[in-house]
């Protein structure tokens, strides 16, 4: 009746959107609150932190074809650098306007003008070039990202340049071309984006790692990633790298981490080579870093923290699905208490800060107990039933994951019955069986089902607090009056 649901999640579609600020952290609240709803950006903005540039008391204007050309001309045959430099700047600023943006690839040559200025011998007009590209590549129309391809060569040479602002800049501007158009990404491919990408990740700043981890990640989200893309990346230094960045100790970065988290959960679910991540220790690594959340969950109150959790717990909660995963207590080299211990204060910290985060850690829970007797024995050892039992007022999706854990422990036997019932798990299978959601009382069914038939005694309990009553609520639900009959029957013989 009842088989074990150990199961893989997808990944996220996020939304498009906007990311500013000079420094990747500017916006970091935003960002974190919008990575927590869900609605995680899929194209960044980087601009300045000057007062003119912040947009308080001076809306840049709209361009018309006419001041475009002027703008070019002057940055292309100006006198004085000073000049070139201001004209750019003006165009960047007017860029910012979709409307403006259509006038500028509407214009023939104003590309190739923009990649001369691009790969000048001035750094400065180059920066300001560089910054106009990023403008375009943020617009959401298609034809915008396709209209800078031919700077996009340009902008992968310059990744192995020496000024980490400039790295940084092209990186984020790759990542949104990335994501708009297929044909960007054909087109980078063959001129090597994944080895450019490679190089970058031994840089030393913080910054350049972060933004590799976006462009990496809009990379990864493509539809065609599982043929045409991950098998170059995992045959590259690429995942070892990723892996390094998440080892927990001082040297760990919270927003690096989180985007190169994101980088592994897309590549572990194309399942393209999972035996290959789990052999360069990946089960391991995210074990780690999963005790290391929960201890600094337990320190500050920051609510950035499940940002890093989200990934983890669906990377680890996807490799445990593999074939490769013989014994997870031994791939992760660590004590079954400690990683059941350290979910359970994540699972305390969403419930208290972030409900909506509840499932994924449920659903490692679930991966978990489904094939690991052990596991189970640590969730019963560490009198953890009844802070389970506690997540059920969540919500219905929280409750049927709750009941499957309950279900995955009391498969595995008799004894495992005998620790369950009754306990607190009575009153709540009867609270439960109450719930008009279908799948909730599915799942209640199934778990009384499996009770009855390893703790027989556990009939006659379930009858002397009205039952039978609760079951007969259901009987006449097409989807449940089976199961419900079923019980009934075992009941009245018990």
């Amino acid at each position: 009746m009842w088989s074990r649901r150990q199961g893989r999640l997808r990944p996220t579609v996020w939304s498009a959107g906007v990311y500013g600020g000079s420094e990747p952290r500017v916006l970091g609240c935003a960002l974190r609150k919008a990575r927590r709803e869900q609605q995680l950006v899929s194209k960044r903005l980087l601009r300045d932190d000057a007062p003119e540039e912040a947009g308080e008391g001076c809306v840049a204007a709209i361009l018309g074809e006419t001041e475009v050309q002027q703008f070019l001309r002057q940055a292309q045959q100006g006198t004085e650098e000073k000049e070139r430099e201001g004209a750019l700047v003006s165009l960047r600023r007017g860029l910012q306007h979709p409307e403006t943006q259509q006038t500028f690839i509407r214009l023939e040559g104003s590309m190739r003008t923009l990649v001369g200025l691009l790969t000048s011998n001035q750094a400065l007009l180059q920066l300001e070039a560089a910054r106009c590209l990023h403008e375009l590549s943020h617009s959401e129309q298609s034809t915008v990202a396709e209209a800078c391809l031919p700077a996009t060569s340009y902008l992968l040479t310059y990744l192995s340049g020496h000024s980490s602002d400039f790295i940084e800049l092209c990186l984020y501007t790759l990542g949104n071309l990335i994501v708009e158009s297929e044909a960007v990404r054909r087109q980078l491919l063959p001129q090597g984006i994944v080895p450019a990408l490679a190089a970058c990740i031994q840089s030393p700043h913080v910054a350049v790692l972060e933004a590799l981890g976006y462009a990496l990640s809009q990379l990864l989200q493509a539809e065609e990633a599982p043929e045409k893309i991950i098998p170059s990346i995992l045959a590259s230094t690429l995942p070892q790298h990723m892996l390094q960045m998440l080892q927990p100790g001082p040297k760990l970065n919270p927003g690096v981490a989180v985007e190169f988290a994101w980088c592994l959960h897309y590549i572990i679910c194309s399942q393209v080579s999972n035996p290959l991540l789990i052999g360069h220790g990946a089960l391991s690594t995210l074990g780690l870093l999963l005790l290391d959340l929960a201890g600094a969950v337990q320190k500050t109150e920051d609510a950035g923290l499940e940002l890093l959790a989200c990934p983890v717990l669906r990377c680890l909660s996807n490799l445990l699905t593999e074939a490769a995963v013989e014994t997870v207590g031994g791939q992760m080299q660590l004590r079954d208490e400690r990683v059941v211990a350290a979910l359970f204060i994540l699972l305390q910290f969403f419930f208290q800060k972030q409900p909506s985060l509840l499932p994924e850690g449920l659903w490692l829970l679930n991966n978990l107990t489904a094939n690991s007797p052990s596991f189970c024995t640590s969730l019963l050892s560490l009198d953890l039933i009844e802070p389970l039992l506690q997540l059920l007022p969540v919500s219905n999706v929280v409750s049927v994951m709750v009941l499957t854990v309950l279900c995955n422990i009391a498969e595995k036997g008799p004894a495992y019955c005998q620790r369950l019932w009754p306990g607190p798990l009575l009153p709540a299978l009867l609270h439960t069986l109450a719930f008009s959601d279908t799948e909730v009382v599915g799942q209640s069914l199934e778990l009384l089902h499996l009770l009855f038939l390893y703790q027989p005694e556990a009939v006659q309990v379930f009858l002397q607090q009205s039952g039978l009553q609760a079951l007969e609520r259901h009987q006449e639900e097409a989807q449940l009056q089976d199961r419900v009959y079923a019980l009934q029957q075992t009941a009245l013989q018990g």
